[in-house]
Formats: structure tokens, sequence, C-alpha cells
């Protein structure tokens, strides 16, 4: 018998995942199935990615190129499905800057979970932080 994991709870063992690198385990937590979207990406980058293959392909550079220290002030909260939460954050480390200067990110994400895995996660965040001089980002556009 597994325990009972809220999406609250999962998401927050994401983050500890993303800051620690361990993509593998980070990959886990994803449903066969689960989509990946960024509604704000810019042209050429993209916008949907379905399935845990998918993600994890696209993911792949992550520990090469973004390097997150903190993820300080993650507000979540819950939507009126059970299984949906909304994430106010920001990553702190950031985006990887040839001059080392500090970096964060603040996002917005909805993240649906079922039975333990993340099946839709949604990421709202600004596209210009991949156009700034010297941000090394995780994946190449197109």
């Amino acid at each position: 018998m597994s325990i009972p994991i809220t999406p609250a709870e999962l998401y927050r063992h994401s983050l500890r995942l993303l800051r620690q690198k361990d993509l593998p385990a980070w990959l886990d937590l994803w449903d066969d199935d689960g989509v990946l979207e960024f509604p704000f990406t810019p042209e050429g980058w993209p916008h949907r990615l379905e399935g845990k293959a998918a993600v994890s392909d696209y993911t792949r550079r992550y520990p090469d190129h973004v390097h997150m220290h903190d993820f300080p002030d993650v507000r979540i909260h819950q939507g009126a499905d059970p299984e949906t939460i909304v994430v106010d954050m920001r990553g702190d480390g950031g985006l990887a800057k040839a001059d080392n200067s500090p970096f964060g990110v603040p996002y917005i994400a909805v993240v649906k979970v079922k039975d333990g895995l993340i099946t839709c996660y949604r990421a709202y965040w600004n596209p210009l932080v991949v156009s700034q001089p010297g941000v090394d980002y995780v994946q190449e556009p197109g």
C-alpha cells in the first residue's frame, strides 16, 4: 500500500529534485502520457510536449545549463479540483549567465496530478529571459 501524497507535496518534492539535478527521479513523477505546456514560449520553441518521453528529451540538458539553487517564495494554491494546484514562485540561481551574476525567474504554473503523478504541467514564464545576453537555456529553439 502506498502513502497518498497531495499535489502540493508532490510539487515541493519535484523542486527538491530539480535543485539536486536528479532528472531521472524528477521524470519518475510524470505520468507516461503527461503533458508539459509553455503558453508563452518564443516563436520556434516548443509550446506543448506530449508524453514522458518528450518531456525527458526536452529536459535532458537541464543539469548542464540550468542552475537553480533555490525556490523561495513558493506559494501553492489549491484549485477547485483537488488534483489541480496553481503555483506562484521564483527560481533563484536560474539560467546560467556568462558573467555568473545572480538571476531569478518568476513564474506561475498550473499543475494537475492524478494517482500521484503529474499529468499536466502548464508553465507561464517570461520568454524575454532567454533573449538576455549571456543566457544559456536548457533547450535550443526549434
